[in-house]
């Protein structure tokens, strides 16, 4: 068993020390990054004892829930950092502002709803996917991140391996799974049955989140059997919101912008 020395009249430098060999036992890196800053601040401000502890504690628990978001996001799988507020909603008027921003409140997500993303390439589909896959999984959701493709040769690569069950589980536990580009490929039959069980098994239970470059009704050209498609689409939408992105590349127009800034200039 490990004890501290306890003693009256510590200089400065060993009540330092005491505190760095505390902070290391007791497993509080903030407090023993800060505290020398916090002392410094709460004497020049005239704190109370309690008002300096608290400053002490809040900046370990701000500390711990900003590491646990970061842990978070890691772990949903995003292909890179996407944020609303990185997103120029003046270049893309079809995406309401007021609309996306009550979605980062992520009460959605709370009621189990789905999400759908509708769109051409470049007006904003996956931003918005990962920008709000983030604000969740910085709110303490667990989320998860893939492609329609990427999922589907998973399930197929599971269901050789006979671990369909567990793999399908896996996805049906986290609280939002984020797909992206659904519509791009063609799925077979099998393929479009096994993502149709990932979605029953998370139907009124937990999010789906999906951006598609294609209406539902080109969806058929993705999930070749009309009824199953059709599941599908009943899966996605009930008591969901869709958002239609557009035809028009905001990402393209925002190019076009940037060159032709220096030709103005000259």
């Amino acid at each position: 068993m490990t004890t501290l020395p306890r003693q009256r009249g510590l200089t400065e430098q060993a009540a330092d020390a005491a505190i760095d060999t505390a902070c290391r036992l007791l497993r509080l890196p903030s407090i023993r990054h800060e505290f020398s800053e916090i002392a410094d601040r709460a004497v020049k401000d005239q704190m109370t004892y309690r008002g300096f502890l608290a400053e002490l504690l809040m900046a370990e628990c701000d500390d711990r829930a900003r590491r646990r978001s970061e842990r978070r996001i890691k772990a949903a799988g995003f292909p890179r950092e996407k944020s609303l507020r990185a997103f120029d909603f003046d270049a893309n008027p079809n995406i309401d502002a007021a609309t996306i921003h009550t979605l980062a409140s992520c009460e959605w997500i709370k009621k189990s709803q789905p999400l759908c993303l509708i769109g051409d390439s470049g007006t904003g589909k996956s931003h918005m996917l990962i920008a709000l896959g983030t604000e969740a999984a910085m709110k303490g959701y667990r989320v998860r991140y893939t492609l329609a493709t990427k999922l589907v040769n998973e399930l197929v690569e599971a269901a050789d391996e006979k671990q369909l069950n567990k793999t399908i589980a896996r996805y049906g536990r986290v609280d939002l799974l984020c797909i992206d580009e659904l519509g791009y490929m063609e799925l077979d039959r099998h393929g479009a049955e096994l993502l149709f069980q990932v979605l029953t098994e998370r139907e009124e239970k937990n999010s789906v989140a999906i951006a598609s470059n294609e209406s539902f009704g080109g969806w058929t050209k993705t999930f070749t059997d009309p009824r199953l498609c059709a599941a599908i689409v009943d899966r996605l939408t009930f008591n969901g919101t869709i958002i239609e992105t557009g035809t028009d590349s905001y990402r393209l127009a925002s190019t076009r912008a940037r060159a032709e800034e220096p030709a103005k200039s000259s």
